[in-house]
């Protein structure tokens, strides 16, 4: 409920003002005298403030209305601020209002029309006062964000900025994180933007792939072993933890951890304590715990292949990184980021890049671009550089291929296909690819031959290798 402050040396007026406005919804303060109005102000929090402008009997000049006003405007320069005036002081008031006044009322006043008018201007401050704190807040992210160390990722996505925000608000404090997200999005960029930013920052960082180790070395790895432990440990080695003691681990594929190795990980996190392989020796570290899946954590709970102790250890917080296809906006600036300065993109080639699905995310992307570094035939990149067949392209009638309407597709890359099956399969993109260039650009030559990144000798030398009439 917003609070409205009547200042008026005239106890009847207080009253009535009061009674009309508490009718319709508001709070009020009252008082009779600019004193005791700007103590007021200062203690609570006040949405607009209506006062008369003459406090001391037989005085009509106005003047300590205008002191007032000048008093409150000090103290909150937003505060909107609605005049009483007599016709004495009509011309004081209109200069106020030109002096930022928000409005003013002739005694006696319109109750409708002051209504509406403190209404509107209580909307109008509580919106101004929100977008106020949405300022602050964007500033200090902002500021956070300068300040803070992004490990080089690049995005351009309100999805994966509210990732980046996460993780940094995150760094700051010493609680296990899980995050969760399909395999080649960038889990471990996360991983190394919390790292980066905490507190651990100058102590180790240790990165397992739990899903590239043997399981019969899984837990030596993690844990460490004793000579003779098992076949072939010859000599006493540290695990992860010991290597990350008083710094972070970051465990990636978490959800292939077997279960045995899951019940000394529940230990580690819940006293610092473990043993060796091989030894009854217990040791104790303390160390910072950041985990990665791609897998349904709930299901394999469920299936009794995670615990479910382990599982809201390692989530104290999490963070969900979606799938490069639910941020097309940062296509485009990670192709950049692959691709490097020398080459460009056209239109046509960034909107098949967007379109395209990515199920194999940032790290199909980046191979993408690779492949488009080695073959492209100019600086200007086309679609069929990255591999990508076009979405809904369709032939000239004047060829004999009718129509192709396909979704954009990475094509399979092998080296056992024999010589004329590429070359068909390259003649093929390449008709798609002009065709629907002459679609786009309605067939004008010198657009199309730019768009392909093609002389426009070498654009007709093409078309009529395939027939295409323009």
């Amino acid at each position: 409920m917003e609070t409205i402050l009547i200042v008026d040396d005239n106890q009847a007026v207080c009253s009535a003002l009061s009674l009309m406005l508490e009718l319709h919804g508001y709070q009020t303060l009252t008082c009779l005298s600019p004193d005791v109005a700007v103590e007021l102000v200062q203690l609570h929090d006040i949405a607009l403030v209506v006062q008369d402008m003459n406090f001391t009997q037989d005085t009509t000049s106005g003047e300590e209305g205008v002191s007032l006003f000048y008093a409150l405007r000090a103290l909150q320069p937003q505060l909107p601020i609605v005049l009483l005036t007599a016709w004495t002081q009509l011309e004081v008031a209109v200069e106020l209002v030109k002096e930022g006044a928000a409005d003013y009322m002739g005694k006696p006043w319109d109750d409708t029309k002051l209504l509406t008018s403190i209404g509107n201007l209580i909307s109008l401050h509580t919106l101004t006062k929100a977008n106020a704190k949405l300022a602050r807040v964007e500033n200090q992210r902002m500021a956070a964000i300068k300040d803070a160390d992004l490990c080089g990722i690049v995005f351009n996505s309100g999805a994966m900025q509210r990732c980046v925000d996460l993780a940094l608000q995150i760094a700051r404090s010493d609680v296990s994180v899980l995050v969760t997200g399909p395999n080649g999005a960038g889990k471990d960029k996360l991983a190394d933007i919390i790292h980066a930013n905490s507190n651990l920052k100058h102590k180790p960082f240790i990165k397992v792939n739990i899903g590239a180790l043997p399981m019969e070395l899984l837990e030596a790895e993690l844990f460490g072993a004793e000579a003779g432990a098992f076949t072939g440990a010859t000599k006493s080695r540290i695990g992860r933890f010991e290597a990350a003691d008083g710094g972070t681990l970051f465990l990636d594929e978490i959800g292939n951890l077997p279960l045995s190795g899951q019940v000394k990980l529940l230990r580690v996190l819940q006293t610092g304590e473990f043993e060796r392989l091989g030894s009854h020796q217990t040791r104790k570290v303390n160390v910072r715990v950041i985990s990665a899946t791609n897998a349904d954590l709930i299901h394999e709970i469920q299936a009794s292949r995670f615990r479910e102790d382990l599982f809201y250890r390692l989530n104290v917080i999490e963070l969900a990184l979606p799938a490069l296809c639910e941020r097309k906006d940062d296509v485009i600036p990670l192709v950049n980021h692959f691709v490097g300065t020398e080459f460009s993109l056209s239109k046509h080639t960034q909107r098949s890049l967007e379109a395209h699905h990515w199920p194999g995310n940032v790290r199909e992307l980046e191979n993408a671009c690779k492949r488009a570094v080695i073959l492209a035939q100019s600086n200007n990149l086309i679609a069929d550089d990255f591999g990508l067949i076009d979405l809904d392209v369709t032939a000239s009638p004047q060829t004999d291929v009718q129509t192709i309407s396909v979704q954009a597709i990475i094509k399979p890359q092998s080296t056992s296909v024999e010589v004329s099956a590429q070359d068909a399969n390259s003649s093929i993109d390449e008709l798609a690819n002009i065709q629907a260039a002459l679609d786009n650009h309605k067939g004008v030559i010198a657009r199309v031959a730019k768009s392909l990144g093609l002389s426009r000798q070498a654009l007709y030398r093409r078309m009529e290798k395939y027939g295409i009439e323009k």
